[in-house]
């Protein structure tokens, strides 16, 4: 798919650009509704990491994670950053390890919701130890079922898109 390597610094960059931007959008398309846990958003960016991690390398999803936890430094706090990049690598290390060992086993969907109930988990994890009680732990039943539905939604995105990014490639 990747001749060289400027062809891949371009392609990391229009991606990079790609999960930021859906990463803005979606705190524009998610309102703060009572029955979600704070802050819960659908994961669109992770479609961006999830191609990386499918298409290009390890390497690129990883940068994919760490330039949007960059981003949420920067647009939202420490606290936003620390989730986004814990969330992120272990969701990103679930995609990695699922697609080098799995690939012929486990669907897009599959890694999707795998890969988004990772991420919620690092988020827990950040926010135990953020406020020293397991009383965040009582967001883990919302976190399972918003993660597995939106893991569902960007993975079935992907399965969509995969051919047609690579019809696109082969012209």
């Amino acid at each position: 798919m990747i001749k060289t390597r400027i062809q891949k610094i371009a392609l990391l960059g229009v991606i990079g650009a790609l999960a930021l931007a859906l990463s803005a959008a979606e705190s524009f398309l998610m309102p703060d509704v009572a029955i979600l846990p704070p802050g819960a958003k659908p994961g669109l960016s992770n479609i961006v990491t999830m191609f990386a991690a499918s298409c290009v390398s390890w390497a690129a999803a990883i940068y994919i994670v760490i330039i949007k936890a960059v981003f949420a430094l920067v647009t939202r706090g420490v606290t936003a950053f620390l989730m986004s990049l814990t969330g992120g690598i272990l969701s990103a290390l679930v995609m990695i390890i699922l697609l080098k060992f799995r690939k012929d086993s486990i669907s897009f969907i599959g890694i999707g919701i795998l890969s988004a109930l990772m991420h919620n988990f690092g988020q827990l994890l950040v926010s135990f130890f953020m406020t020293g009680t397991s009383a965040v732990m009582g967001y883990a039943p919302f976190l399972i079922l918003f993660g597995a539905l939106t893991g569902f939604v960007t993975g079935s995105i992907l399965k969509i898109i995969i051919p047609a990014i690579e019809k696109a490639v082969k012209k």
